[in-house]
């Protein structure tokens, strides 16, 4: 098994597309073997990482983040770059399955050999960014990605994962907002390092400029996330390609500002805040398997939601039924 791992790693890093699928497919598993698998793999990627430019994409409903990726990436890839888009669709909490119909709505840039487009379920992540997007991302600059996008699911959960996890944040709004600013959160707005007000069109064209003046005079009401870098508002319109090359001008402009050592304390902190969330999943998972919390969970779930005892009392039960069966 170790052997069809490494071989598997050195497909990946040679840029072979199936291997890459293979991969992202493997560090997705929940399954235990898999993870095992999965970090071996990635212990063999990791030298090979981090040398893409990360991108998080995050926006409120209808705000065009489909239309706008297929236009940047095209903007990009037509520049040389090589890009992988990590587009994380919403999962049902009743099902768990989801839609991901994010690649289909990439049509051109999906084709282009160039990119490479993995749609995800959330799976309840946080942020409705996947569980091991993380990973991915690696996964994807082994292979040689130059540019990594991942997509949220939008504006409504936190989206503090995917600041976490990518160099730069950038929150895509549309025209006319009114006076509650289109309901965005201020941490949101707090979080990101570029506002761009897509469908600056026909008609919106006027309210796009309107909702730009009104953003920037908002954002100078916030600490900046960084010294020396205030968040551009910028207007662009997906649909017909305008505003890319200012996009990415200010995603250089925002890596000069951080430089090479700024930038890399921030992959350093992200990388320790990854380790927790990942320590925090596993004792989760391990928390729910062992077999003191088995016996006893179904009883104290029945008796919490039937009133009958409170969250915190079922919580200290299950936690002292843990630690006892831990310490005996």
């Amino acid at each position: 098994m170790k052997s069809d791992i490494a071989h598997l790693a050195e497909r990946v890093k040679n840029g072979e597309r199936l291997a890459l699928a293979r991969a992202i497919t493997l560090v997705e598993s929940t399954r235990p073997d898999h993870r095992d698998q999965a970090i071996d793999l990635l212990e063999r990627l990791l030298p090979f990482t981090g040398k893409s430019v990360r991108l998080g994409i995050t926006g409120v409903p209808g705000a065009g983040k489909s239309t706008f990726i297929e236009a940047f990436g095209l903007h990009l890839v037509n520049q040389g770059h090589r890009l992988a888009v990590l587009a994380v669709d919403p999962s049902s909490p009743r099902s768990g399955g989801s839609i991901l119909g994010d690649k289909t709505r990439m049509e051109d840039l999906s084709r282009h050999p160039n990119c490479f487009i993995r749609p995800s379920p959330s799976g309840g992540g946080l942020g409705g960014v996947a569980r091991r997007s993380r990973e991915a991302m690696l996964v994807c600059e082994a292979a040689g990605f130059d540019v990594v996008i991942v997509e949220t699911v939008g504006v409504g959960q936190s989206e503090t994962a995917v600041s976490e996890m990518t160099d730069m944040f950038l929150l895509l709004l549309v025209p006319g907002g009114g006076d509650e600013l289109q309901g965005i959160k201020k941490g949101v707005v707090e979080l990101a390092d570029a506002l761009l007000v897509n469908k600056a069109d026909g008609d919106l064209a006027q309210a796009a400029q309107r909702t730009c003046r009104d953003y920037a005079s908002a954002l100078h009401l916030l600490t900046p996330a960084h010294p020396g870098w205030q968040p551009p508002v910028l207007k662009i319109s997906a649909l017909e390609g305008k505003g890319m090359d200012e996009t990415w001008a200010a995603i250089e402009a925002y890596r000069k500002v951080l430089g090479e050592d700024g930038l890399a304390q921030k992959r350093s902190s992200q990388a320790l805040s990854w380790m927790w969330h990942a320590i925090e999943d596993g004792l989760k998972e391990r928390f729910r398997c062992h077999p003191a919390i088995a016996a006893r969970l179904g009883e104290l779930e029945s008796q919490v939601a039937q009133g009958r005892q409170s969250p915190a009392q079922g919580a200290e039960a299950l936690l002292a039924a843990f630690f006892a069966q831990a310490n005996a």
